[in-house]
């Protein structure tokens, strides 16, 4: 195999294809069209969401209540048995004080930091949470164990995303 390196499973490239770049293929602009479901699950958990709701999967053989709701159990390797409505209030089971941007852009000074945790809802198996910000909170104030409620968007402005509950605060 002289200039050429050995792969499995494929077509060895030489040297001289890498350097030359004859192995690559550009275009000046790409018309892509696409689509994304989302799923059974996690479908009719955003439209759920979008109808001021919360909804999992409970699996018979281990009892839990899953949420966001999957469709197989990962704990059984058997699937989930029914869906099940679950509140909007929960506890704080994590938290952060972030002082970054979610593009890791630090926050302008004299604005307040955002404030990320796990929501353990109420009505869910313990442990099993959703990552969310809280608001309407001193930052200083938040304990793990607090106990938060969902501030839902307007219905109107409800569009079946997790960004229709704007935040949890405490209650």
């Amino acid at each position: 195999m002289s200039g050429v390196e050995k792969v499995y499973g494929g077509t060895g490239l030489s040297a001289s294809q890498v350097e030359d770049g004859s192995i690559f293929v550009e275009h000046d602009a790409l018309d892509c069209e696409y689509t994304w479901d989302a799923g059974v699950a996690i479908g009719r958990y955003l439209q759920e969401l979008k109808n001021g709701r919360i909804i999992g999967r409970e699996c018979d053989e281990c009892r839990r209540i899953l949420v966001p709701p999957r469709m197989f159990c990962e704990i059984c390797w058997r699937p989930n048995d029914r869906w099940v409505y679950v509140k909007d209030t929960g506890t704080v089971n994590t938290f952060s004080i972030c002082y970054v941007n979610w593009d890791a852009s630090r926050i302008e000074p004299g604005h307040p930091p955002h404030l990320p945790a796990v929501i353990e809802l109420d009505g869910a198996t313990k442990m099993i949470g959703i990552m969310h910000i809280l608001g309407e909170v001193d930052p200083q104030a938040i304990k793990i164990g607090m106990k938060v409620k969902a501030v839902w968007k307007p219905e109107e402005e409800r569009t079946g995303a997790i960004t229709d509950i704007k935040y949890f605060k405490p209650y």
